[in-house]
Protein backbone atom coordinates (compact mmCIF):
# COMPACT_ATOMS: atom_id res chain seq x y z
CA UNK A 1 0.00 0.00 0.00
CA UNK A 2 1.10 3.47 -0.93
CA UNK A 3 0.36 6.96 0.63
CA UNK A 4 0.27 10.23 -0.61
CA UNK A 5 -0.58 13.39 1.20
CA UNK A 6 -2.14 16.43 -1.04
CA UNK A 7 -2.09 19.48 -0.20
CA UNK A 8 -2.11 23.17 -1.60
CA UNK A 9 0.58 25.48 -1.26
CA UNK A 10 4.20 25.63 -2.08
CA UNK A 11 7.02 23.57 -0.21
CA UNK A 12 9.13 26.26 0.57
CA UNK A 13 6.46 28.01 2.35
CA UNK A 14 6.07 26.17 5.28
CA UNK A 15 8.25 26.48 8.43
CA UNK A 16 7.66 22.85 8.71
CA UNK A 17 8.83 21.29 6.01
CA UNK A 18 12.10 19.60 7.73
CA UNK A 19 9.72 18.28 10.06
CA UNK A 20 7.46 16.95 7.10
CA UNK A 21 10.31 15.32 5.18
CA UNK A 22 11.79 13.65 8.19
CA UNK A 23 7.81 11.76 8.85
CA UNK A 24 7.44 10.95 5.96
CA UNK A 25 10.91 9.24 5.25
CA UNK A 26 9.75 7.35 9.03
CA UNK A 27 6.66 6.59 7.54
CA UNK A 28 8.47 5.12 4.19
CA UNK A 29 10.03 2.80 6.23
CA UNK A 30 6.64 0.74 5.97
CA UNK A 31 4.41 2.47 3.25
CA UNK A 32 6.15 4.17 0.29
CA UNK A 33 4.50 7.79 0.92
CA UNK A 34 4.65 10.82 -0.86
CA UNK A 35 4.10 13.96 0.52
CA UNK A 36 2.26 16.06 -2.85
CA UNK A 37 2.18 19.75 -3.24
CA UNK A 38 -0.45 21.69 -5.34
CA UNK A 39 -1.04 25.01 -6.40
CA UNK A 40 -3.69 26.82 -5.30
CA UNK A 41 -6.55 27.91 -8.12
CA UNK A 42 -5.10 31.28 -9.21
CA UNK A 43 -8.08 34.13 -9.54
CA UNK A 44 -11.09 34.61 -7.97
CA UNK A 45 -10.53 33.53 -4.47
CA UNK A 46 -12.13 36.49 -3.27
CA UNK A 47 -14.52 37.10 -5.81
CA UNK A 48 -15.96 33.30 -6.74
CA UNK A 49 -14.18 30.83 -4.22
CA UNK A 50 -16.74 28.32 -4.95
CA UNK A 51 -15.16 27.95 -8.40
CA UNK A 52 -12.09 28.13 -7.10
CA UNK A 53 -12.96 25.28 -4.72
CA UNK A 54 -14.86 23.07 -7.88
CA UNK A 55 -10.57 24.23 -9.69
CA UNK A 56 -9.01 22.52 -6.97
CA UNK A 57 -11.11 19.87 -6.70
CA UNK A 58 -10.49 18.88 -10.30
CA UNK A 59 -6.46 19.39 -9.45
CA UNK A 60 -6.87 16.68 -6.25
CA UNK A 61 -8.74 14.06 -8.48
CA UNK A 62 -5.77 14.45 -11.02
CA UNK A 63 -3.93 12.96 -8.84
CA UNK A 64 -5.23 10.15 -7.05
CA UNK A 65 -5.21 6.95 -9.13
CA UNK A 66 -8.68 5.31 -9.90
CA UNK A 67 -7.76 1.85 -7.74
CA UNK A 68 -7.11 4.29 -4.48
CA UNK A 69 -8.94 5.15 -1.40
CA UNK A 70 -9.19 9.22 -0.62
CA UNK A 71 -9.46 10.06 2.86
CA UNK A 72 -10.06 13.56 3.52
CA UNK A 73 -9.31 15.51 6.29
CA UNK A 74 -12.54 17.82 7.53
CA UNK A 75 -13.59 19.23 10.65
CA UNK A 76 -16.59 17.42 10.61
CA UNK A 77 -14.97 14.26 9.60
CA UNK A 78 -14.72 11.04 12.50
CA UNK A 79 -12.44 11.68 15.26
CA UNK A 80 -9.96 8.82 15.35
CA UNK A 81 -7.25 8.19 17.91
CA UNK A 82 -3.77 6.79 16.88
CA UNK A 83 -4.65 3.22 17.88
CA UNK A 84 -7.38 3.56 15.76
CA UNK A 85 -5.84 5.54 12.64
CA UNK A 86 -3.01 2.98 12.85
CA UNK A 87 -6.05 0.10 12.79
CA UNK A 88 -7.89 1.48 9.80
CA UNK A 89 -4.29 1.50 7.99
CA UNK A 90 -3.75 -1.84 9.06
CA UNK A 91 -6.74 -3.01 7.46
CA UNK A 92 -6.47 -1.48 3.98
CA UNK A 93 -2.99 -2.81 3.96
CA UNK A 94 -3.99 -6.11 5.11
CA UNK A 95 -6.98 -6.22 2.20
CA UNK A 96 -4.71 -5.18 -0.59
CA UNK A 97 -5.55 -1.36 -0.94
CA UNK A 98 -3.30 0.02 -3.59
CA UNK A 99 -2.87 3.20 -1.90
CA UNK A 100 -4.49 6.11 0.44
CA UNK A 101 -4.70 9.32 -0.49
CA UNK A 102 -5.26 11.76 1.86
CA UNK A 103 -6.37 15.53 1.35
CA UNK A 104 -5.44 18.50 3.09
CA UNK A 105 -7.65 21.32 1.80
CA UNK A 106 -6.59 24.87 0.84
CA UNK A 107 -7.23 28.20 2.99
CA UNK A 108 -10.68 27.93 1.31
CA UNK A 109 -11.50 24.04 2.57
CA UNK A 110 -12.37 21.60 0.37
CA UNK A 111 -14.81 21.50 -2.38
CA UNK A 112 -17.84 19.03 -1.28
CA UNK A 113 -17.62 17.14 -4.43
CA UNK A 114 -14.49 16.01 -2.60
CA UNK A 115 -16.59 14.93 0.21
CA UNK A 116 -19.26 13.22 -2.09
CA UNK A 117 -16.38 11.00 -3.40
CA UNK A 118 -13.98 10.29 -0.20
CA UNK A 119 -13.93 7.20 1.08
CA UNK A 120 -13.09 8.55 4.38
CA UNK A 121 -13.28 11.82 6.73
CA UNK A 122 -11.22 12.40 8.88
CA UNK A 123 -10.70 14.92 11.78
CA UNK A 124 -8.01 15.91 13.39
CA UNK A 125 -9.73 16.90 16.10
CA UNK A 126 -12.24 19.77 17.13
CA UNK A 127 -10.25 22.99 16.71
CA UNK A 128 -9.86 24.08 12.96
CA UNK A 129 -5.73 23.99 12.22
CA UNK A 130 -4.16 26.25 9.55
CA UNK A 131 -3.48 24.00 6.80
CA UNK A 132 -0.15 23.44 6.63
CA UNK A 133 -0.18 22.86 10.94
CA UNK A 134 -2.48 20.07 9.83
CA UNK A 135 -0.68 18.45 7.56
CA UNK A 136 2.38 18.56 9.17
CA UNK A 137 0.00 16.80 12.20
CA UNK A 138 -0.95 14.58 9.75
CA UNK A 139 2.21 13.36 8.85
CA UNK A 140 3.18 12.73 12.39
CA UNK A 141 0.24 10.38 12.99
CA UNK A 142 1.07 8.42 9.64
CA UNK A 143 4.66 8.06 11.48
CA UNK A 144 2.64 7.18 14.95
CA UNK A 145 0.66 4.68 13.18
CA UNK A 146 3.64 2.71 11.72
CA UNK A 147 5.05 2.52 14.74
CA UNK A 148 2.17 1.29 16.70
CA UNK A 149 1.50 -1.58 13.79
CA UNK A 150 5.67 -2.12 13.85
CA UNK A 151 5.80 -2.50 17.61
CA UNK A 152 8.02 0.52 17.86
CA UNK A 153 8.02 2.61 21.20
CA UNK A 154 7.75 6.00 19.49
CA UNK A 155 3.88 5.65 20.87
CA UNK A 156 4.12 5.47 24.65
CA UNK A 157 0.61 3.88 25.38
CA UNK A 158 1.44 2.89 28.41
CA UNK A 159 3.02 5.36 30.03
CA UNK A 160 0.54 7.25 31.74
Amino acid sequence: MKIRVIWFGRPGASPHEEQVESYRVRVSRRWPAEDLPVRPAAGGRGADPRRTLRREARSVLERIPANWKMVLLDERGEQLGSEALAGLLQAEETSGTPGLAFVVGSDLGLDPSLGRRAWKRISLGPLTLPHLLARLVLWEQLYRSADILGGGSYHRRNVQ
